[in-house]
């Protein structure tokens, strides 16, 4: 049986969207109230260009903290443990899918063909990588979309 690929258009959501709450911008998926709200009319092109500022968002963030030294064994292991990720993303990215899903739980980066650039906690690594990535997505959305 072929494995589907997802497609860049595929939804950031992560189901836990704080729009409904009154956020501009997702605390969850990072997109902006507008994006989530017309995500559905978005064509393909459309949808590309949001997933396209969160991949380079996230990959800003994690090149100098991680390198991919094996790509495949880390898409498996994520496929293993049934971590949600965007098979057609750089790698790169999948490290924010899996520290997410990990939580509080440690393991070891070799295992997932990852290796470490620099010393981190591993314990406040997920929320300074979370928190670094809404940063950037609300200074975008306040840079382009806030009305003064």
């Amino acid at each position: 049986m072929a494995k589907l690929q997802k497609k860049r258009s595929s939804t950031p959501c992560l189901g836990i969207c704080s729009t409904t709450f009154g956020d501009e911008v997702c605390k969850g998926c990072k997109r902006f109230a507008h994006e989530i709200i017309g995500w559905t009319k978005y064509s393909l092109e459309e949808r590309e260009i949001i997933n396209n500022r969160l991949e380079k968002f996230k990959i800003q963030i994690l090149q100098d903290r991680f390198e991919i030294t094996d790509a495949d064994l880390l898409a498996n292991k994520l496929e293993e443990k049934a971590i949600n990720f965007n098979h057609s993303l750089d790698p790169i990215t999948w490290i924010f899918d899996l520290f997410r899903a990990a939580g509080s739980q440690e393991f070891n980066l070799n295992n997932y063909g990852i290796k470490s650039l620099d010393d981190f906690n591993p314990r406040t690594i997920k929320d300074e990588i979370n928190n670094e990535l809404l940063q950037l997505s609300e200074a975008h959305h306040e840079r382009y979309f806030k009305k003064a």
